[in-house]
């Protein structure tokens, strides 16, 4: 099962059982996931499908920061309960040394030496570690592995 199919299938059980703050969300995403579909005229893969979950757990997370800030618990919350239903879409993340090992690899592939060439890297690292990793993370195993 794709886990495009996966996501229909989650909506429909959330329907069956009354479940409104989890079908909203899995909305969400099956909204973003049609709009990509229509704006680009593609099918969507499941690398694709864990690329809009990753965005929307990003959108999340920041307005989880403002809500905070702005002393709004109950939105920050809400937001929260929202990445947890999300979460549950993404494959199984790397530890931060297997991301580490990673980008020292494809370092050493490319031959890459120096900050100059940290476009060159996130560019392979991107295509290998999508879905699998937080791009935060990744930028900043990238950076140190350019650094030493």
């Amino acid at each position: 099962m794709s886990l495009k199919e996966r996501i229909t299938e989650d909506m429909k059980a959330a329907m069956r059982a009354k479940e409104t703050e989890r079908l909203g969300t899995i909305r969400l995403l099956t909204a973003a996931m049609k709009q990509k579909e229509v704006d680009e005229r593609v099918e969507l893969d499941d690398a694709a499908v864990v690329g809009i979950v990753d965005k929307l757990i990003k959108q999340r997370k920041d307005s989880i920061d403002a809500f905070t800030k702005a002393g709004r618990q109950d939105l920050a919350d809400k937001e929260a309960a929202e990445v947890t239903v999300l979460q549950a879409y993404l494959p199984a993340r790397l530890s931060q040394d297997e991301i580490a090992a990673e980008v020292k690899a494809i370092v050493a592939e490319l031959g890459a030496k120096g900050p100059g060439d940290m476009g060159k890297v996130m560019g392979a690292v991107k295509q290998r570690l999508a879905g699998k990793a937080e791009m935060g993370q990744v930028s900043a195993a990238v950076k140190a592995a350019l650094a030493g």
